[in-house]
């Protein structure tokens, strides 16, 4: 069972737990709510004894699976700050390809405050990319967190909140999809594919990669033969030049952009991307 089998696995635990709340008879209810109860007891004080016998108990929670158990139980060898910093690290790389930044302000109560500053910072889209991108992230790293709220260092309204899931829904959106390795982008131009359904334009700036949804925000054209001049895609519809590294900011009115898709590289070189509805 991979990961996200298991992630799958728990939500239909979680919704069969939501049936059993919401079963007619009280005593029965009751009756099953108590014998779960006991189970969880049970397996979490097992939990706790071979976590107790294990010399580094840190590395036991690098499995994301057994890291949501521990957190179940409360037995996590790692506090939630430090989950938290983490996994905004493991996102900042991405952020910073296109010239922006992810901030920790406070964590309070399962409650994350985040502030985005630079080229993400004032984008249409970046709430859309703060809650792929760095919503995937902390919730594989700490669970436990109920709500993120984040700021926009360059707007005057109120912050965007952002509402998490316990876990990613059974249908796996908003999960992070394999595209492959691409080598192909080395040597310039923009390779279009077809990821779970849904169409992206991929290209390689000074050795970053960049992924984008393929439709120009000013004609609604298609960029899929658009070639990259620097860091700049060229529509080949009514030729607005968007940049690449700076989240796809039009270069000839600021006011547009591309929409731009959150994407990560293993260390296998294995390009990953997150994908949501179009909102």
């Amino acid at each position: 069972m991979d990961d996200r089998e298991a992630r799958e696995r728990v939500a239909q635990v979680e919704a069969l737990l939501d049936q059993t709340e919401a079963m007619p008879d009280p005593a029965a209810r009751e009756h099953c709510l108590d014998l779960v109860a006991a189970l969880l007891d049970l397996y979490g004080e097992g939990l706790a004894r071979v976590a107790a016998q294990v010399p580094e108990p840190r590395r036991l929670a690098q499995d994301e699976l057994v890291s949501h158990l521990l957190t179940l139980h409360g037995i996590h060898p790692v506090p939630v700050e430090a989950r938290v910093a983490g996994a905004l690290e493991e996102v900042r790389p991405y952020l910073q390809s296109h010239g922006g930044n992810v901030e920790l302000v406070s964590l309070h109560e399962g409650a994350v405050r985040l502030r985005l500053e630079g080229s993400c910072s004032g984008c249409p889209s970046s709430a859309a990319t703060l809650a792929l991108a760095v919503e995937d992230a902390i919730r594989k790293a700490a669970p436990e967190i109920e709500e993120i709220e984040a700021e926009d260092a360059a707007a005057s309204e109120e912050p965007v909140l952002i509402q998490l899931a316990p876990l990613a829904p059974a249908n796996g959106a908003g999960s992070w999809e394999t595209a492959g390795v691409m080598p192909q982008l080395r040597t310039g131009g923009t390779l279009l594919k077809e990821i779970s359904g849904e169409r992206v334009l991929f290209l390689e700036v000074g050795g970053v990669p960049y992924a984008y949804r393929p439709a120009c925000p000013a004609c609604e054209g298609s960029l899929e033969r658009a070639e990259p001049q620097g860091a700049e895609l060229v529509c080949p519809g009514c030729g607005r030049r968007f940049d690449a590294r700076r989240a796809g900011r039009c270069v000839d009115a600021p006011e547009l952009h591309l929409d731009p898709v959150p994407l990560l590289v293993d260390d296998s070189g294995l390009v990953k991307v997150a994908l949501a509805p179009v909102p």
